[in-house]
């Protein structure tokens, strides 16, 4: 079964990791946070965005990015690098079973120092010249289901039910 690790480098804005949250929770796939970030994961604007979904998560938490990256030397192949300065699109990858989906701080994206070195595995979303950057849970959610998708959703319910109705 396909695993998806959603990596968070840094995060500033609670209500954004609080949407990835749900998102995660919703999906199945792991979430990893890399310190030092601007709140403490018990930030009710974090718990808040994230609704009553947090018993449905799987979450680890990185001292740094260092850390991280470490600790998960052997994956490192299997990591994407979301950033407007890629030089592939988001689409152009095939991506794998167990493979690991990185995003950067809001206000300043990952370490160009860590884009150079895997600038076959950089992804970006196509925006209109001039614009800086979709939202941080935007993108989040746009590279899961691009990866669920390619996976034909595995363990997800795919067909809805109506409330009071039925569907004909």
């Amino acid at each position: 079964m396909p695993i998806l690790n959603i990596v968070l480098v840094e995060p500033r804005i609670p209500q954004n990791v609080g949407n990835i949250a749900r998102t995660c929770a919703a999906t199945g796939a792991r979430l990893h946070l890399v310190e030092p970030m601007a709140f403490t994961i018990d930030d009710t604007k974090l718990k808040r965005a994230g609704l009553d979904y947090w018993q449905y998560l799987d979450v680890t938490t990185y001292p740094s990015l260092q850390n991280f990256m470490e600790q998960h030397r052997a994956e490192q192949e299997r990591m994407y690098y979301f950033t407007t300065k890629a030089q592939h699109i988001y689409t152009e990858v095939q991506y794998p079973d167990d493979c690991w989906l990185l995003f950067g701080r809001e206000d300043a994206g990952l370490p160009e120092e860590l884009l150079v070195q895997h600038p076959a595995q950089c992804l970006r979303f196509p925006m209109r010249q001039g614009l800086r950057s979709l939202n941080l849970s935007n993108s989040v959610a746009i590279g899961v289901y691009e990866a669920l998708r390619q996976w034909d959703f595995p363990l997800l319910q795919n067909k809805g039910q109506l409330h009071r109705l039925q569907w004909k």
